[in-house]
């Protein structure tokens, strides 16, 4: 009798929360936004796929850096309400000051569906909101956002039987990873990753099972993801 009410409850959550994605009607018209200088304004779809009116809240910031670093972007319309099957343009301003000028700059910009009054009673409401990237890319930079990832250094580390990949980025860009995996004695190991920034050393941990990996002949495939959202794939030796 017990378990009969305990799976009720479970199937009873699980239709709740159905209905609260079913209802769920925002999409982007990309999955990042880039704004180079010197101009001053980019701008992104929006688009309601819902059957009914709902209201938005759209904002830019810091990401982890939000308590340190102020953010020079206006949004407009921050909040408003959207038609049902409808789609509105969000436009983003620099303020042309406070970000460097020798190097790309990222930030976030959320976009958040504001959940309305329950139409009825036992209804689970869900505030669904997308988060893509905003680069800001200044003037006259050396290379570009392509070479940046072609041209990422590889090392393979092994501390106390844990391996990694070493990877620096000595570009001026960002490099947002899709994937990567390391190639080495006719096997292949998946490596955990994360955006590298500009300038910067980073370690991502390869599931090898506890064995032991030679970095002769070995190689990194990996796939960076490109201005336009897509995957591009890439294969590089290490330097050790």
């Amino acid at each position: 009798m017990k378990v009969s009410v305990f799976l009720k409850c479970i199937l009873a959550s699980s239709v709740l929360l159905c209905s609260g994605l079913a209802s769920a009607g925002i999409s982007l018209g990309g999955t990042r936004v880039v704004l180079t200088a010197p101009n001053k304004e980019a701008s992104i779809m929006v688009k309601n796929e819902a059957d009914k009116d709902i209201m938005i809240q759209s904002w830019v910031d810091a990401g982890d850096k939000a308590e340190k670093q102020d953010v020079p972007f206006a949004i407009t319309p921050s909040l408003s309400r959207l038609g049902a099957n409808k789609q509105q343009l969000l436009r983003l301003f620099y303020y042309g000051e406070g970000l460097p000028t020798d190097k790309e700059s990222v930030f976030w910009l959320s976009v958040q569906e504001i959940p309305q009054k329950a139409e009825g009673e036992n209804t689970l409401q869900i505030a669904v909101r997308q988060r893509i990237k905003v680069f800001y890319r200044p003037l006259n930079l050396q290379g570009s956002a392509e070479e940046a990832a072609e041209k990422l250094k590889w090392r393979l580390l092994d501390d106390s039987g844990k391996t990694s990949l070493e990877v620096t980025n000595d570009s001026l860009f960002h490099v947002s990873f899709g994937s990567a995996s390391l190639l080495a004695g006719g096997k292949s190991y998946a490596a955990s990753t994360q955006m590298i920034a500009p300038g910067q050393t980073l370690k991502f941990p390869v599931k090898t099972g506890g064995g032991t990996v030679s970095s002769t002949n070995a190689k990194v495939n990996f796939d960076h993801v490109n201005d336009y959202g897509s995957l591009t794939s890439h294969s590089s030796t290490l330097s050790n």
